[in-house]
């Protein structure tokens, strides 16, 4: 996962963000992603992405031609020869 340094972040901003993580219970990495996430309107709620690449799965399984495809039983057994 990438990751993210700031520096010269002003004392205010960073007093805040500790109070607010101190309250959400996250520690302060965690509160600074849920802060760039609102601000950039992005959801971080599991579920709603969930849900969302579920429906997108299911909306593109009819896409995905069943016949050619390998018997994934067969699949797992070549595998697991090897």
């Amino acid at each position: 996962m990438p990751s993210l340094q700031v520096r010269e972040l002003p004392e205010h901003i960073y007093r805040t963000l500790c109070h607010e993580a101190e309250v959400a219970h996250r520690s302060i990495a965690q509160q600074a992603v849920a802060v760039l996430a609102r601000g950039l309107q992005l959801d971080l709620e599991p579920r709603a992405r969930r849900k969302a690449l579920l429906a997108a799965i299911c909306a593109d399984a009819g896409q995905v031609p069943v016949a050619g495809l390998p018997d994934p039983a067969l699949l797992i057994r070549e595998d697991r020869e090897r």
